[in-house]
């Protein structure tokens, strides 16, 4: 088989589209490619949701959190230390075992959006139960970056939205979230990096792969096992992420360039990766 026909064949398969059957011996170094390739695709739909929902609600949970309503403060207080404070890998199993226990047992959890209950089963699969999972841990993150980057708007912006006679919604939405994005958008870029790695934990936890619909680490794994050689998958792993990581860095650098054009070019902050050790 070509390595053309083994991309037509196995590029959209993590996606239910092409061949069924993964190969079984003979495996080349283009299968490896296409097949950890096309996995890639869960890892970036779990980064760029959760991203993308994660977002609005950490805004929501900063503003939360710098009210002077004790009622309004506290929740999002607890909400960032409970998901800042523990693994991720244990709130994926816990979000597992609540989605599929809980509504055994007869109870019933209201989520606002949905409703656990015996019929969510689609909860269970990886495609929803991780990524809510995803969107709730980036959203705390996140929540305490811009949280910080609120605390840091100048004075001097806020007396001059006063003088201009801006006050409220118009207020926030014109000098406070504009000034708090762009001195909290270094750091949110590298959160955003690090959101796209912990994707590669989806594979550990116990939300299962449906269909061997699985991510990049996947198939990484499933040709690991059957070649007893991990130094071929594996390093195809690493590679993707470094590219995907240059992607980011990109788009969130031209971001960045958009939020900053105002300011004169030495006062500009470029976006610079520091990779997190611990977080």
């Amino acid at each position: 088989m070509s390595c053309v026909q083994t991309i037509a064949d196995y590029a959209l398969r993590s996606v239910g589209i092409g061949e069924r059957l993964l190969p079984r011996s003979d495996f080349t170094l283009c299968e490896q490619i296409t097949l950890i390739g096309s996995g890639l695709i869960w890892n970036i739909y779990f980064g760029a949701f959760a991203l993308l929902f994660g977002f609005f609600l950490a805004t929501g949970v900063a503003v939360a959190r710098s009210s002077r309503l004790w009622a309004v403060r506290k929740p999002a207080e607890w909400f960032i230390f409970l998901f800042r404070g523990s693994p991720l890998f244990i709130q994926f199993f816990l979000a597992y075992e609540a989605f599929v226990l809980l509504p055994k047992s007869g109870i019933e959890i209201n989520l606002i959006f949905t409703e656990i209950t015996a019929d969510t089963r689609w909860l269970t699969r990886a495609w929803a139960g991780a990524l809510i999972v995803l969107f709730l841990n980036t959203a705390a993150y996140s929540g305490e970056i811009f949280y910080g980057a609120l605390r840091s708007v100048p004075k001097g912006d806020l007396e001059a939205a006063d003088a201009y006679g801006l006050s409220g919604l118009a207020k926030f939405r014109r000098v406070v979230w504009p000034t708090m994005l762009r001195l909290a958008w270094p750091a949110y870029t590298n959160e955003a990096i690090f959101l796209f790695h912990a994707t590669t934990l989806v594979y550990f936890s116990g939300f299962p792969a449906w269909q061997q619909k699985g991510d990049a680490l996947y198939y990484a794994s499933y040709f690991a096992d059957k070649t007893f050689n991990p130094f071929i998958p594996y390093p195809i792993v690493a590679g993707y992420f470094i590219l995907l990581t240059l992607v980011i860095i990109t788009i969130f650098g031209l971001i960045n360039r958009r939020l900053n054009r105002h300011l004169p070019q030495e006062r500009r902050r470029p976006i610079r990766f520091r990779p997190q050790v611990l977080r």
